[in-house]
């Protein structure tokens, strides 16, 4: 193999996958997975999924990799199911119950003026079983170790809660409950086990997610993912022009800028009413960098040409 067809070859595999993640696996299985079918261990993902949640995990691969971080602040959304009239230790149907009050008698009107209370800007508390850090220290590592410790509460943005369908039944303890189908979207770092335990909480019956699935992140959506199986039969890597342009605002320069940008050089931007990364492109299509608006000069966060 020429140096020069080496060179093309890696460069063909920058980009970005879209992965519809099963059931059971966690989002480092699924990086794990793709380094194999990728042929090279710079693969990441953009937004862990828990492993009992399904759906949208975008996977990085060589470069695309520096697109990750800020793929991983934009909007996501979910399809869940929420239980209401049971607790568990990890907001979810993978913990132990810790009590079962039952939902009989709760009142739908109630339901949504529930779900109304945890829409828009809201102050939330991760589940202590995720994978924030406090002081250093992943929160799912305290819980198993029993420490006793609280996570303070961060601002997220639920912009859409949504009641699809509910259902009385009983639970596999014969607890009365009521589980209900929701869709969500919301902003990067929103915990739905925790909207599910907050929902409970708020109606005095209790609450936890028995079913996730990811819908969307950014605008990579379940009509572009592929499930493994599909992938190991045909690995396709969405190029990494074609990702940056549909997730990013557009901004197309002349050589002459394209020029200064990779030296290293800030050149004006134009200005924006939105704040955030921005695509830009040369004028023969090239994508070269992904830029923010700082004092009317483009910051470039991660070049690529």
């Amino acid at each position: 193999m020429t140096r020069d067809t080496a060179r093309a070859r890696s460069a063909a595999q920058d980009g970005l996958v879209v992965v519809d993640k099963p059931a059971g696996f966690t989002s480092h299985d699924v990086v794990a997975r793709m380094r194999r079918l990728a042929g090279t261990r710079r693969v990441g993902h953009a937004g862990t999924l828990d492993p009992m949640a399904t759906g949208v995990l975008v996977v990085g691969v060589e470069k695309a990799t520096r697109l990750l971080g800020h793929l991983a602040l934009t909007e996501k959304e979910y399809e869940a199911t929420i239980r209401l009239g049971q607790t568990t230790v990890t907001d979810d149907a993978e913990g132990e119950i810790t009590s079962a009050t039952g939902a009989t008698g709760t009142a739908l009107s109630a339901v949504e003026s529930g779900i109304a209370v945890l829409t828009g800007d809201i102050l939330q508390v991760p589940s202590k079983v995720s994978a924030i850090k406090i002081d250093g220290k992943r929160s799912y590592a305290r819980a198993r170790q029993g420490e006793d410790f609280e996570i303070p509460a961060r601002p997220v943005t639920v912009s859409s809660f949504a009641l699809h369908a509910h259902r009385e039944t009983k639970a596999e303890d014969g607890t009365p409950v009521l589980d209900l189908d929701v869709t969500v979207v919301c902003s990067s770092g929103t915990y739905i086990r925790a909207l599910a335990r907050d929902l409970g909480a708020g109606l005095g019956v209790g609450g936890h997610l028995t079913a996730l699935r990811r819908t969307r992140v950014g605008p990579y959506g379940l009509a572009a993912a592929r499930t493994l199986p599909q992938l190991e039969e045909s690995l396709r890597i969405m190029p990494i022009a074609e990702a940056a342009a549909a997730a990013f605002p557009r901004w197309e320069i002349d050589a002459e800028r394209a020029r200064l940008l990779g030296n290293g050089v800030r050149i004006a931007m134009p200005a924006r009413e939105e704040a955030g990364p921005v695509a830009v492109f040369g004028p023969d299509g090239r994508f070269l960098a992904l830029v923010e608006e700082h004092k009317g000069k483009a910051k470039s966060l991660a070049v690529f040409a």
